[in-house]
């Protein structure tokens, strides 16, 4: 059984792992870095094992300082800053993201975007919570996030060079692009869009903290195929993810059905 208020110690150590992301960023000449690597990456993932060790001794996988497993039930899922590429480029919306699995299913999750346009902001939930937390407080679930109609569907950054063909696609809502896998399902979550989308492969790292939000309002994650997205104990997925499409269902399965390999042939940069 998971510790109750647990979610409280591991926001406090994701927010404290932001402030790395906000001090890379206001760095003079930018962050330290290149294409997909970001030398604060490692140093956030070193300072974020340590500390959910302490928290909770058990497996570990993160994208950066790698693995370790032992069959233990549990195990931590860590993205140390996801969206790196946008990060280095200089755009807002990175997050830190950590996730935590029971035999493969997600129990806890805390999604934490140091520098959005709308400000600092951290989701966090876990296994027996009534409601979502944002910033500390409890949140209620908003009906927006069951119906495209009027509002959005969350998309990478690099669908602004193709704002119109996106929005086409995410009709009857519009796109909105932004950095971070994790954050757009975080985002969806506390019920600020209908959907988040990737059209790039994932891992668990991407998406374990995001599922575990979207699995507090009913939500959930689906492949390329339609398929539940589903972790085995040593999170892997069972099943390849080339893209992935987060939130209630019904909003997901009318997404799925749209060509976006259209897209994808118009530009490698979705």
């Amino acid at each position: 059984m998971l510790e109750t208020g647990i979610v409280y110690r591991v926001s406090d150590l994701v927010i404290e792992a932001g402030a790395f992301i906000l001090a890379e960023l206001q760095r003079p000449g930018g962050p330290r870095g290149s294409g997909y690597k970001a030398e604060v990456d490692v140093e956030i993932e070193v300072m974020l094992r340590q500390g959910l060790e302490q928290i909770l001794n058990c497996d570990f996988v993160g994208e950066e300082t790698g693995s370790h497993q032992t069959g233990h039930r549990y195990c931590w899922v860590v993205d140390p800053n996801d969206g790196t590429a946008d990060f280095l480029a200089g755009r807002a919306g990175s997050a830190v993201s950590v996730g935590l699995l029971y035999d493969g299913e997600p129990v806890l999750g805390v999604v934490y975007a140091p520098a959005t346009p709308r400000g600092s902001d951290c989701l966090a939930w876990q296994q027996g919570m009534q409601s979502l937390l944002r910033n500390g407080r409890a949140i209620a679930p908003s009906k927006q996030n069951r119906d495209l109609k009027g509002s959005v569907v969350f998309v990478s950054s690099a669908a602004a060079s193709k704002r119109a063909e996106n929005d086409i696609l995410c009709a009857p809502a519009t796109c909105e692009p932004m950095p971070s896998i994790a954050y757009r399902l975080a985002r969806v979550a506390a019920g600020d869009g209908a959907a988040g989308v990737s059209l790039y492969p994932v891992s668990p790292h991407d998406v374990v903290a995001g599922h575990a939000l979207l699995k507090a309002v009913g939500g959930g994650i689906f492949d390329q195929d339609g398929k539940s997205i589903r972790y085995t104990a040593s999170a892997e997925f069972i099943h390849p993810v080339e893209h992935c499409f987060g939130g209630q269902s019904e909003a997901c399965r009318t997404l799925l059905a749209r060509p976006w390999l259209n897209l994808l042939q118009l530009s490698p940069e979705v």
